[in-house]
């Protein structure tokens, strides 16, 4: 018979997130434990021994034929492997697993209660609990206090500094913080490696490679902590080249960009919507992959993101790049449905095996949008992030050089967009961007800071 259980997951030793993750795995690898969703993370103050490092804590929903003795030994048996040595009760480990709820059981003995007996007290473990299950009670026989877990989370005292969940790009990069008001704005460079992109004229396309690392020095000295290398245009109509072929434009970027020491403190992006391409690119030392299909276009881009265990953009977009202009019809409104939509693609994610913690949003302008869609999601990405389900995600935004900032401003060639692309940008930072996508690197640079200096309080 199998049961459902909530696993509490905390590290404040080494890569606290590495160690989180290989727990994931360990537990899958266990055939007796199979995770089934996580929370995001979350990095919080220590509680009782108060002096050790941060924590990071989060949630797993399990699916388990153990009893719930036989899950605690085999969670057990996970921390050992991992190394976990418990010197101080409630003090530092690199990995800590507590079982907190176990189907609608209590189960009490000298080794384990169920529902967890803390759990109440601790916002760290009620604020993954209640962003995956908000609505549920504790068993009624539980020797706790009755009322939902979201009803016991409003009810904990406010925070000075509330928590925010974490997004982590790179190793060399602090984490994303999508709630904390205070946050930078990142900025995601535009490095096309194509000859047919629409901005650039494919200035990058078969330079050398002194030529090609001056221009990432450029972009990393102007202000860019993400580079997205593309090499594949995605523009409507643009001839589609073999897979290899795109990974033979990329992977070497991927390579030299790991080769320069300016670029020790920056995270390599992918946008592709292959599979192929996304694990070629990764393995050669890159760190996201941004795909404007949202595993729509490869059926094995999901499971392959999941296995290889990095961060991943999805993109709101309708058909393929040739034929999204003729889907762009949202008779129950544009919001609404790219939030249902991309609400759609988090499960495929989560299912698919991919980390919540791993996922950024992007609500895909100008793709399968026309002009006042475009328009309604800068307007309304304050709504967009607080879509049910959605709530807690970095968002990544794209406005830079696109046609419909040509069509308002007046100015056809895509170069020459920078005024109009600097206000899209300001309004995605007001309506709470975490990372803007620009082909002006130094010029975006000073408009997120001043935005971030307007908005971010």
């Amino acid at each position: 018979m199998e049961h459902r259980a909530f696993i509490a997951l905390g590290s404040n030793l080494g890569d606290r997130v590495a160690m989180i993750e290989q727990a994931c795995k360990e537990m899958d690898r266990s055939g007796k434990i199979r995770v089934l969703r996580t929370s995001s993370l979350w990095e919080t103050k220590a509680m009782y021994v108060l002096d050790q490092d941060k924590f990071v804590n989060g949630v797993c929903e399990v699916e388990t034929s153990l009893s719930p003795i036989e899950l605690l030994d085999q969670l057990q048996a996970i921390e050992n492997a991992m190394g976990r040595a418990k010197v101080v009760d409630k003090g530092p480990r690199n990995i800590d697993l507590d079982i907190l709820l176990y189907d609608e059981q209590t189960f009490t003995n000298e080794r384990l209660q169920i529902p967890h007996r803390l759990m109440l007290e601790r916002e760290f473990v009620l604020r993954p609990l209640c962003q995956l299950i908000p609505d549920r009670s504790l068993p009624p026989h539980a020797a706790l206090p009755a009322g939902s877990l979201q009803y016991h989370l409003s009810n904990l005292p406010k925070l000075d500094d509330p928590l925010s969940p974490m997004t982590p790009l790179a190793p060399s990069l602090p984490s994303i913080t999508a709630d904390h008001s205070s946050r930078e704005t990142r900025i995601m460079s535009i490095l096309n490696l194509t000859p047919d992109s629409f901005s650039d004229g494919g200035k990058n396309f078969s330079i050398s490679s002194s030529a090609l690392a001056q221009t990432i020095r450029s972009h990393i000295a102007a202000g860019a902590t993400i580079l997205d290398l593309g090499g594949q245009s995605t523009r409507p109509g643009a001839p589609q080249v073999s897979s290899s072929e795109e990974i033979s434009r990329v992977v070497p970027a991927v390579t030299l960009i790991g080769s320069l020491p300016e670029a020790k403190d920056v995270a390599t992006s992918i946008d592709t919507y292959r599979a192929s391409v996304a694990e070629a690119a990764i393995k050669a030392g890159a760190h996201i992959i941004n795909d404007v299909s949202a595993g729509l276009m490869d059926d094995n881009m999901l499971p392959t993101v999941a296995k290889l265990g990095c961060t991943v953009c999805l993109m709101h977009m309708r058909g393929t790049p040739e034929t999204m202009n003729k889907l762009a019809h949202y008779p129950d409104g544009v919001v609404e449905t790219v939030g249902r939509e991309l609400l759609e693609r988090v499960r495929a994610a989560e299912a698919a095996g991919i980390r919540r913690w791993r996922i950024i949003l992007d609500p895909g302008i100008g793709f399968a949008k026309t002009q006042e869609h475009n328009l309604k999601l800068l307007r309304r990405m304050g709504d967009l992030r607080k879509f049910p389900g959605l709530q807690g995600f970095p968002w990544l935004v794209g406005t830079s050089r696109k046609a419909f900032v040509g069509r308002i401003t007046g100015v056809k060639e895509a170069r020459e967009r920078t005024w109009g692309t600097a206000a899209a940008v300001a309004a995605a930072i007001q309506g709470g961007a975490d990372i803007v996508r620009v082909h002006d690197v130094e010029e975006m640079g000073k408009v997120a800071k001043m935005a971030d200096a307007v908005w971010r309080v």
